[in-house]
């Protein structure tokens, strides 16, 4: 059986963003295209950075090469964009189906087991349950705390974490779960599910 290609794209805002979101999204669809009909070939998250006032150009610059479009924690301009009642919006000029992450800044703090894995890391901080970390009101706070001091950026750690947080720690957080099962729908509707 041949491979069918799935491509995502990120519109990101940031570096967090790029460097967690590309590689949990890709992660992500690998688990949820394992038990498709289909051998499905999920390829690395193209990314685009970039403004508020450039996600309509960033939307058609990645809908050229991606069946998947994600944004994050982005408002959409009226008219450009279709919503649907699951929450998968489709971009109006290449009908490509856009799901939106939201704000995720805290989905870096639900996992606890992936921080004590990086020797110096404070898990003070880090809310008892996953879910709980939609009530911290400023993850880039509680991120910065967290990490350990070894004179590297708090950017440097991004890349780690996406690579090796538990999926199935971040499903306990409601706002991911919902991205699952919004991303599940756009995988039905693009006949991969």
């Amino acid at each position: 059986m041949t491979p069918r290609s799935l491509v995502p794209g990120l519109i990101a805002e940031g570096e967090a963003a790029e460097s967690f979101l590309g590689i949990v999204i890709s992660r992500q669809l690998r688990e949820l295209t394992w038990m498709s009909p289909h051998v499905v070939d999920v390829e690395a998250t193209e990314v685009v950075t970039c403004s508020r006032d450039r996600v309509v150009a960033a939307m058609q610059e990645l809908a050229a090469d991606c069946h998947l479009l994600f944004t994050h924690n982005v408002e959409w301009e009226r008219g450009k964009i279709g919503g649907r009642a699951d929450g998968v919006r489709y971009h109006s000029h290449y009908l490509v189906p856009v799901v939106s992450l939201g704000d995720t800044d805290a989905w870096l703090l639900a996992d606890p087991g992936v921080w004590a894995k990086l020797e110096g890391s404070d898990l003070s901080r880090l809310p008892a349950r996953p879910r709980d970390v939609a009530r911290i009101a400023d993850p880039g706070e509680v991120l910065a705390a967290t990490v350990p001091r070894r004179g590297k950026p708090l950017r440097d750690y991004f890349q780690y974490i996406g690579r090796n947080i538990d999926l199935g720690v971040l499903a306990q957080v409601p706002a991911y779960a919902d991205w699952v099962a919004e991303t599940r729908n756009a995988l039905k509707g693009l006949g991969y599910l």
